[in-house]
């Protein structure tokens, strides 16, 4: 009969430990869900909001509500101008393909420009 090394012998304990630690979470979940299940029904059934249950259980800060949420996420939407086209404001003078929205990170020659002063010259004009 071939002996095992404390080595292997280590690794397989590790490796059974492992498997039993998440047997345990994947227990310890199931009863949770089973948990928050009767506290969600509890709560509805009494009429008691997220905050009202958060301010008894002492939770600090403000809870977000599913309307809270979803209203911000939308007023937000309203107000952003990320992704959206915008007409360049500066253009290189040496290299006229190249050009500048004013916004984000600004090129090299930009940079340039604008510590000998001169980025003004570089204003795309418009006609109004």
């Amino acid at each position: 009969m071939a002996r095992t090394s404390p080595t292997t012998q280590l690794e397989k304990i590790r490796a059974a430990r492992i498997k039993l630690e998440k047997e345990e979470q994947r227990l310890m979940l199931r009863g949770h869900d089973k948990a928050l299940a009767q506290i969600v029904q509890i709560a509805h059934t009494a009429g008691l909001t997220a905050a009202q249950i958060a301010q008894a259980m002492g939770v600090k800060g403000k809870v977000k509500t599913a309307a809270k949420t979803s209203a911000a996420k939308t007023s937000k939407a309203k107000r952003s101008t990320a992704g959206k086209k915008v007409a360049p404001k500066y253009r290189d003078p040496a290299h006229p393909d190249n050009s500048w929205t004013g916004r984000g990170r600004m090129p090299q020659w930009v940079q340039a420009l604008h510590a000998a002063g001169t980025l003004s010259s570089a204003e795309i004009k418009t006609a109004e």
